[in-house]
């Protein structure tokens, strides 16, 4: 089977992608609009592009009435946002924020979860994710229906249980992050790891 993107619909193109590009890594992003109020959303369309500088991106879509996400428009408008790490035992609570609420209200009140601040952004933590990285915006690309964000991490926060000190290295295996696999509820777990000798 061959496909050519440009003469499939928009949901074709993504559900070969998605199904294409896996597991994600999800970010799940905290901004703060010019109220100062706390929007909470994850995206899978992330990763890391860089670590010198630090260099993180985001794909962010529209809303289904083809208007920007609150996370475009306060990352655009304050140019802060942080990345918190999705982990197994906060999966269901973060999919749930990725509901389309009204503009200003909390996704975070709204499934129970609460914010700790930040230590360079203004932008807060979620507090009970384990990992967070704390980010100033680069640049905000419009390409069609999709916003590509780079940012820069300026700080990064790991909870002392899963930092070992000497080797200073955070214990990933340990924190039990999950990934975005195919179809509209597919998840990993990431605790099956083996490892490959570089050459």
């Amino acid at each position: 089977m061959e496909i050519d993107f440009e003469s499939v619909t928009a949901l074709e193109r993504y559900q070969f992608l998605t199904h294409t590009v896996v597991p994600r890594p999800i970010a799940w992003v905290t901004t703060v609009n010019s109220e100062g109020k706390v929007n909470a959303a994850p995206f899978s369309f992330f990763n890391v592009f860089g670590s010198n500088p630090a260099v993180v991106a985001l794909g962010v879509g529209t809303r289904s009435d083809d208007s920007p996400k609150d996370t475009v428009r306060n990352i655009s408008d304050n140019g802060e946002f942080v990345i918190n790490m999705v982990t197994e035992k906060l999966a269901a609570q973060m999919v749930q924020t990725s509901a389309e609420y009204a503009h200003g209200e909390s996704e975070l009140d709204a499934v129970g979860l609460s914010t700790t601040p930040s230590v360079a952004v203004a932008p807060p933590r979620i507090a009970e994710s384990p990992l967070h990285l704390e980010c100033r915006k680069l640049s905000i690309q419009e390409i069609g229906a999709n916003r590509l964000i780079l940012g820069t991490v300026i700080h990064g926060g790991v909870d002392d249980a899963f930092y070992d000190v000497t080797s200073k290295r955070i214990l990933t295996e340990k924190i039990s992050p999950i990934g975005r696999m195919h179809g509209p509820a597919g998840y990993t777990r990431t605790g099956d790891l083996f490892e490959i000798e570089r050459p």
